[in-house]
């Protein structure tokens, strides 16, 4: 397969990952109470977090790179509920070398497995088109947390991504929409 053939299955494959795993209930009860936080809380902690997962593995952040994108949840069934409930998708970019990649990502499942995080994903840098990947959920939270290798290493330059998404919440004071 070709370089950009690669790429365009990478992304494809993030972007149903993304979509299937956004907003699904934790839990099997559609109705169980949402946690409830505000939308600039969420931001906060998401950067909060990225800037420590950076830290403890030894890596800058490039703020240039921040992108923060608060989604609509929607239910298994496609439904989608009009309570205010979101979902924040949050990712920063680090300039280190590929060579660090393999690295950051063994910090991250030592040190995040000690903090409560199952690691769900993990694979070292080898190369393009085998990149670093490091996925964890936090067992009671649910926040779900990601550091990979990003770009082509052809027509963009390898960057390391440090991501976060939450479970679905509600701001506060809004009423809890039944299904």
């Amino acid at each position: 397969m070709s370089r950009a053939g690669t790429l365009r299955t990478a992304v494809v494959s993030l972007a149903a990952l993304l979509l299937t795993a956004a907003c699904t209930s934790e839990g099997a009860d559609p109705n169980a109470p949402l946690p409830r936080t505000a939308k600039d809380d969420a931001l906060r902690w998401a950067e909060k977090r990225t800037a420590s997962m950076a830290e403890i593995a030894g890596v800058e952040l490039a703020a240039s790179t921040a992108k923060a994108h608060f989604e609509n949840c929607v239910g298994a069934d496609d439904e989608v509920a009009e309570d205010g409930r979101y979902s924040l998708f949050y990712y920063v970019d680090s300039p280190a070398p590929v060579t660090d990649h393999t690295r950051v990502v063994r910090t991250l499942r030592l040190e995040l497995g000690r903090q409560g995080y199952e690691v769900t994903g993990y694979r070292e840098f080898k190369d393009t088109y085998t990149s670093a990947v490091f996925r964890a959920n936090h067992e009671k939270t649910h926040y779900r947390v990601t550091a990979e290798t990003v770009g082509s290493g052809g027509t963009k330059p390898q960057a390391l991504s440090f991501s976060v998404r939450t479970p679905c919440m509600l701001p506060p004071g809004a009423k809890q929409q039944q299904f």
